[in-house]
């Protein structure tokens, strides 16, 4: 296979392996969750649970199942996890973690995921316990407010709870990126530096949150590794998909696939099940089952869909950042160099691209930025 000349070729092989792997360890959790959630459902354990009573309330049986649904998944999908996020990525040189360090992320993803879950499945079982024949509308509608909610706050309460952000006060970086925002019509509440390193070699920059939490984040290790234009781009980009409205269309379009996901899961879940609704400890007698066929909708339906779309709009913001800061030499070595460096591949093959791509591969954004007039 010919690659773009700014790709190493030893690295790009070494990407088709990595990713091969990954892909296989992202199948085996798959299945792995599967198996789990079914024993549940099917051991009666889910039931038990469901029905263990503390006082007249049920919000205390609804607290202890999911503590006890969520250490059941980590507690047993735990091997796999640390064969997946330690040992594998240490075999490739990205982890900078210790056990120690890699545990104790482990502990805060399980705390945040534990709050979050709570809150969540808390609401939509409130929902399809005041209004069973149209939960699966309010429901849609509700998650689709809180996925605001959880966008705005998200880089100033849930991200520092992983990481370190530091204010950038180097002006000669800050200043480009400052302009760029600016001819974009955006404002940040900052520029920071996301101490990324002390988890992984890879690289990474985003913005993030909504509003005035809106802020710009560049991993240390990304700042190390390119030079102002490359940084330049890649915010460009960034912020082309301000410009072009992304965040506004992808939450219309949620919005409209959570309304078909819950609606198609009400139908199915009311054939299967016939207590499917008729008291709250049934819901969570049957919240497995639930997961399982929510999980198998969202991801055959519309999987593939949300890809082609992603993919879409990631197009459109390479355009915009190549129009923005008119050096597509900087943009094509921020490409290349991430691509190598981060092992990603370039070149995939048509399924992969179409199951697993929520971005052009780095071979199409090079030759696009390459004809780019």
């Amino acid at each position: 296979m010919k690659i773009h000349p700014l790709l190493d070729t030893e690295k790009q092989q070494q990407a088709r392996h990595y990713e091969k792997e990954k892909r296989l360890l992202g199948l085996a959790s798959m299945v792995l969750s599967l198996i789990i959630l079914l024993g549940l459902y099917y051991s009666g354990f889910s039931s038990w649970l469901a029905n263990v009573n503390i006082g007249s309330s049920i919000i205390w049986t609804f607290l202890i199942y999911v503590g006890s649904f969520l250490i059941i998944l980590g507690f047993l999908g735990l091997p796999l996890s640390f064969y997946s996020g330690y040992i594998h990525e240490h075999k490739w040189n990205f982890s900078n973690h210790t056990i120690k360090s890699w545990l104790w992320e482990q502990v805060k993803a399980f705390l945040v995921g534990l709050i979050l879950m709570i809150l969540l499945v808390g609401l939509l079982f409130w929902i399809m316990a005041i209004s069973p024949r149209y939960w699966w509308l309010i429901g849609g509608l509700a998650f689709a407010f809180v996925s605001v909610v959880l966008a705005t706050i998200f880089p100033v309460v849930i991200l520092p709870v992983f990481n370190k952000y530091t204010p950038i006060q180097k002006k000669e970086l800050t200043d480009p990126l400052e302009k760029i925002l600016s001819e974009g019509g955006l404002k940040s509440s900052g520029f920071f530096k996301e101490d990324m390193s002390r988890q992984t070699k890879k690289e990474n920059a985003f913005l993030a949150g909504l509003g005035k939490t809106r802020r710009v984040v560049l991993g240390d290790n990304l700042m190390e590794s390119m030079s102002i234009p490359e940084i330049e781009s890649v915010i460009a980009h960034e912020v082309g998909h301000y410009k072009h409205r992304h965040i506004w269309k992808n939450l219309v379009v949620g919005t409209v696939q959570g309304l078909a996901v819950f609606f198609i899961l009400n139908w199915v879940m009311k054939v299967l099940f016939s207590q499917f609704l008729s008291t709250t400890r049934w819901n969570l007698a049957l919240f497995p089952m639930f997961v399982i066929l929510m999980g198998g909708i969202s991801s055959f339906l519309f999987g593939p869909l949300n890809n082609t779309l992603s993919r879409h709009f990631e197009k459109q913001a390479d355009r915009y950042a190549l129009k923005a800061i008119r050096d597509k030499k900087a943009f094509m070595t921020s490409m290349a160099g991430l691509a190598d460096r981060n092992l990603s591949n370039a070149y995939p093959e048509w399924w992969v691209k179409l199951l697993y791509y929520s971005h052009p591969p780095i071979g199409e954004r090079l030759k696009m930025a390459e004809d780019f007039l």
